[in-house]
């Protein structure tokens, strides 16, 4: 395959999904999570000892409250919810108390949107803390040239998964804050393998072509790369059947993130750094 040739192919393929990601959150927003825009949070420790957070989350669907976040804290739970008025929190509680028996209200409070903006400011300052970091880092140890075209497939998959959960308005939270960074990690990893082979093969470099040098050391790397993506895939799809409401979200944008991340490793990292190679210009 001719990663390098066809690269116009995939930078349309890239744009097309990002100019959709990017209509989808002009157009719908993302619909934020209890950490973000506040509600209302219940801690509870019922005096039957047995009961899970699945049973739980399903008593609390009666009452379309089941995407509520449930923490369980030394046999007892500390539920986060939609925000409430007086009247509704008693017929919740009341129905909890009809599935479970008695219990204990060891708090119930309103969380603030104020907690919300200082928890989206820190996710912002830490993708951006993140991205410095791995500029620097990459510049180092190879060259800025590779940095640039690094950070750019980074966005790449920061937009398409953030675009991903606006469009099917998924809940927005802190795991999800979790999750960027993760795919931020992993993704750079992936990219620096296949830089790392690029530079190899460079050093040995006699007459060969620039274009057929990435396509090459794409190609050494490519096996690698789907299986570990494979390798991968198979844990989300796990965790994301059998890890309940709670790590949903969690695993949904790590599904998303790893797949755009081995796509732009192969398929936009390294041909950005071709383009911004000067040598290319002679040699398209």
């Amino acid at each position: 395959m001719e990663f390098i040739r066809n690269r116009k192919i995939w930078y349309a393929l890239s744009l097309i999904v990002i100019l959709a990601s990017l209509v989808s959150l002009f157009v719908q927003g993302l619909n934020f999570g209890i950490d973000f825009t506040g509600g209302t949070l219940f801690h509870l420790k019922f005096e039957k000892v047995d009961i899970t957070s699945a049973e739980l989350r399903t008593a609390l669907e009666g009452f379309d409250l089941g995407k509520s976040s449930i923490q369980e804290s030394d046999g007892s739970y500390i539920i986060k919810t939609v925000e409430m008025d007086q009247a509704r929190q008693v017929e919740v509680l009341k129905g909890l108390e009809d599935t479970f028996g008695k219990y204990d209200l060891l708090r119930g409070e309103k969380v603030g949107p104020v907690i919300g903006k200082e928890l989206r400011q820190a996710g912002i300052l830490a993708l951006i803390i993140a991205s410095i970091l791995q500029v620097i880092y990459i510049t180092v140890r190879f060259e800025f040239k590779f940095a640039i075209a690094a950070i750019l497939a980074l966005l790449h998959d920061a937009i398409i998964t953030v675009g991903f959960f606006s469009f099917l308005q998924y809940d927005v939270d802190t795991t999800f804050i979790a999750a960027i960074l993760t795919i931020i990690g992993y993704s750079i990893n992936d990219t620096i393998v296949i830089f790392d082979r690029i530079r190899e093969n460079l050093k040995n470099r006699r007459k060969e072509d620039l274009a057929d040098l990435v396509n090459k050391s794409i190609k050494q790397n490519l096996v690698r790369s789907i299986n570990t993506s494979v390798a991968v895939l198979f844990i989300l799809f796990a965790l994301l059947i059998f890890g309940g409401e709670t790590t949903k979200n969690f695993s949904v944008a790590l599904l998303v993130g790893v797949v755009s991340g081995v796509y732009s490793s192969i398929f936009v990292a390294s041909p950005l750094w071709y383009d911004l190679r000067a040598e290319n210009k002679s040699k398209s």
